[in-house]
């Protein structure tokens, strides 16, 4: 890709996708710009990758051909306000923030962009990220192709209409949360049964990781896997019967939605007046 990548915004999730770029092959070192408040996090992505560093967000902005704005959320309106005049009328704009929508990232720059709001998630830090990509209607099929390319780079990706964006939230962004308590549940149970914790975290973990292999590679619906564990008069059973009269399914529906209603009320309340 013969492009200058930039990122305004040095934090954790710029750094994994700057290194699925690179390791990928996708652009060379010097063809990524990035720019952070913090003098610190921008010397860490140069520690780390010896990319090229900007003086200010303005200078990152006018550079870049695609840039990302992998600022928090909260500092949207400041950083747009500083760049908007800096950016070109062709430059491909990438937002990975949470409750900003499409048309307010348009209304604060108050004129058309060639926008793709994208939702990562934390797995990006491993390059086993899950991915959603909403363009808006100005970018081509050329300019998706090449973002779809960045993200496939470090993960998993679709692209989706940005209606589904607080569903994906719950489904992708905020769940590695839920799947991490449900391994340190499974840990604490087998060190209540005599397992060191070390061992019992990487047979948890090792078990949810091949579990979702088996469900991406076989194409098998869930319920089918399950059903294939589950022995007649077996443990398994057992084990899902319990999990059943407990309600986790119920559990888990109910705080997914709780967090796609939170998704939706953060949205809401970032759209600029």
């Amino acid at each position: 890709m013969n492009k200058i990548i930039g990122f305004i915004g040095g934090g954790n999730m710029a750094g994994a996708i700057i290194g699925g770029i690179l390791h990928s092959g996708l652009a060379p070192k010097e063809q990524i710009l990035a720019s952070d408040i913090s003098s610190q996090a921008l010397q860490s992505l140069k520690d780390r990758f010896d990319i090229q560093t900007a003086e200010n967000n303005q200078e990152t902005a006018q550079k870049a051909e695609i840039l990302f704005l992998s600022v928090k959320p909260q500092f949207f309106p400041e950083v747009i306000a500083e760049i908007k005049d800096c950016i070109r009328e062709d430059t491909l704009l990438v937002s990975i923030a949470a409750g900003q929508s499409i048309s307010a990232i348009e209304a604060r720059f108050g004129r058309e962009l060639h926008l793709v709001r994208a939702m990562p998630n934390t797995p990006a830090l491993v390059g086993a990220a899950m991915s959603a990509l909403c363009p808006n209607q100005h970018v081509s099929e050329a300019e998706l192709a090449q973002v779809i390319s960045i993200f496939e780079s470090f993960g998993a990706c679709e692209v989706m209409a940005e209606t589904m964006i607080d569903t994906v939230v719950g489904v992708s962004g905020s769940s590695p949360a839920y799947v991490y308590l449900f391994i340190e549940a499974m840990a604490d149970a087998a060190v209540a049964d005599g397992m060191p914790r070390n061992q019992a975290y990487k047979f948890a973990a090792q078990s949810v990781l091949g579990s979702a292999k088996m469900v991406l590679e076989t194409g098998m619906h869930p319920g089918a896997l399950k059903d294939a564990v589950c022995s007649p008069g077996g443990t398994t059973i057992e084990a899902v019967a319990v999990l059943e009269e407990q309600g986790m399914r119920h559990a888990v529906i109910a705080a997914q939605r709780a967090c796609v209603q939170k998704s939706k009320d953060m949205s809401k309340a970032n759209v600029p007046s």
